[in-house]
């Protein structure tokens, strides 16, 4: 750049002309706009935007006076409570990167990360305090413990020095906090489920945040003072970037701690929700409530989902019952949602079936994503868009990672070429529309959650009267997607089903042991590689 260009000479930022782009700026303008509008209800919580931006000043205080130090992690493990929003801007306040934690995972997993994050202080619920103790147990550098008591949660115990109220209260509603100096600093930390080793935590800046909670309300086309119900883990991509979304239209953020289909119903019909997200799981419970608890609403309901892919059959169930779900796409690397399904007018003239056919596809990019294409993963070269030639979908732009925590090696291998590389492999169609027909990387999304095959095989082999063993995703109504497992097993070794898919969840989190074990010799190429596509098909076809 030349300084003395005309369009550079004595016109320099300052801070009359740039900020730093972030999220926290939200809550700040809707404290002021709108003191008095509902910000968060849960139970008998109500919460106003000014009372939650005053704790959420506390809280970036009281982390201070505990020494927190610019760009120290804080872990949470907590499920969709007031603390866990309040979290996804008091961190930042303070300085510090929020690193929310899977509430299901397991103590190994989270040790790990702990320690991997270097987290300095830790704020966890009740109802994890068996995992969260085994986990800490494990840790030489132990961090800060606050526990949060919720009133709605009978059971679990006490962990650390201090109870999550106790802890506001050491903080200062008047905390005078700082934008960051620059927008790239990190604001979280998520880590994804990895093919092989240990997961890998994907580093988001301020700027993408701020962006990508714009381009939700944007792609969404979000009214002012949405009321959106928490059925997605705030643990999942900082809720896809959702805290920060409904704090920049002044919502209401109607929590909800456990996804239990009558109290989805009962608090729709009550606060008046009319947005909210989760993965098809939540769109199948949905669709297969008793019809007393799908009557009553009154008002229209937008539903956002992503994950492995709907089923055509469910996203026409929920059109039916008054329900307009959008599909999304993205992954842990580009903040939640970087695509959709965009909606086009000539589609009104088509059958529900055919509208449910085009609503599944992945679709097109996000407004403040700069590129999506269909690539040969090595070339990066775009495939033809002619909806048969597969290649990978790959990802540029403001909304894209800063890269893995610890991780130059995959972080530049992930990035090659310019483009962030996901791994999921996928068809270009005609319109440009994008859609997902297989993962590279042999991911298996059930419920919304990542599985990882070769995590599971690993499990599998160590059984000793296992020889051979493959994982595929299995196509499930309820969970989207399951693992099954096909085994051989050593000559002469006799092993029950049962007992092989209660040795898997001995030895990791439940979720992810396989729902469906097949017994025989496994599908191989002449060089003795296993045909997984073979596999996936042999899945499918199994009647239960």
């Amino acid at each position: 750049m030349n300084p003395d260009h005309i369009y550079e000479a004595g016109l320099n930022k300052n801070r009359a002309n740039y900020t730093p782009l972030s999220p926290l700026s939200f809550l700040e303008r809707t404290a002021f706009i709108y003191p008095n509008h509902d910000s968060i209800v849960y139970g008998d919580i109500r919460f106003q935007w000014s009372e939650t931006y005053r704790r959420c000043r506390q809280l970036a205080s009281a982390l201070q006076n505990r020494r927190l130090q610019k760009g120290d992690t804080v872990a949470v493990m907590l499920p969709n409570v007031p603390a866990m929003y309040e979290a996804s801007f008091g961190v930042a306040m303070a300085g510090g990167v929020l690193n929310a934690l899977n509430i299901r995972l397991n103590a190994d997993s989270i040790a790990f990360m702990l320690e991997h994050a270097e987290a300095k202080i830790l704020l966890t619920d009740r109802e994890f305090s068996n995992v969260i103790s085994e986990a800490l147990a494990k840790l030489e550098n132990k961090p800060l413990v606050i526990d949060v008591d919720d009133s709605l949660y009978e059971g679990g115990m006490f962990l650390g020095e201090l109870e999550y109220e106790d802890f506001l209260k050491e903080g200062s509603s008047e905390f005078a906090w700082q934008l960051p100096e620059d927008e790239w600093d990190a604001i979280s930390l998520n880590y994804t489920s990895g093919t092989t080793g240990n997961p890998k935590g994907a580093v988001y800046h301020h700027r993408g945040a701020y962006l990508n909670a714009v381009s939700n309300s944007m792609f969404w086309q979000m009214p002012q003072h949405p009321v959106y119900l928490w059925t997605l883990p705030m643990f999942h991509c900082n809720g896809w970037c959702f805290p920060w979304t409904i704090a920049a239209i002044a919502g209401t953020n109607v929590c909800l701690r456990k996804v239990q289909i009558e109290t989805v119903y009962d608090l729709i019909k009550k606060e008046k929700v009319d947005h909210l997200c989760g993965a098809p799981i939540v769109l199948n419970m949905m669709v297969n409530a008793d019809d007393e608890l799908t009557q009553g609403i009154k008002h229209k309901v937008n539903v956002m989902t992503a994950g492995a892919a709907p089923p055509a059959a469910v996203l026409e169930s929920m059109q039916k019952l008054g329900f307009n779900v959008t599909h999304v796409y993205g992954l842990t690397e580009t903040y939640g949602p970087a695509a959709g399904c965009v909606w086009q007018d000539e589609w009104n003239e088509l059958n529900i079936s055919e509208q449910s056919d085009f609503k599944s596809r992945q679709g097109v990019r996000y407004p403040m994503l700069e590129g999506l294409i269909v690539a040969d993963p090595d070339t990066v070269e775009p495939v033809p868009k002619d909806g048969t030639t597969i290649g990978e979908i790959m990802f540029q732009g403001n909304i894209v990672m800063k890269g893995y925590l610890k991780n130059p090696t995959t972080t530049e291998k992930s990035l090659m070429g310019g483009w962030f590389h996901s791994g999921d492999l996928a068809v270009w169609h005609e319109d440009g529309y994008i859609e997902i027909k297989d993962r590279s990387k042999d991911i298996i999304i059930s419920g919304g959650e990542n599985i990882s095959s070769i995590e599971v095989e690993g499990v599998l082999y160590h059984h000793p009267k296992v020889l051979e063993a493959a994982v595929v995703a299995r196509e499930d109504e309820k969970w989207g997607e399951i693992p099954c497992a096909f085994v051989t097993l050593k000559a002469g070794q006799e092993l029950s089903v049962e007992e092989l898919i209660d040795y898997c969840r001995d030895n990791m989190e439940h979720f992810k042991a396989p729902k469906t074990i097949v017994f025989g010799a496994l599908p191989k190429t002449s060089t003795g590689k296993i045909q997984k596509f073979k596999l996936r098909k042999q899945a499918n076809e199994i009647i239960d």
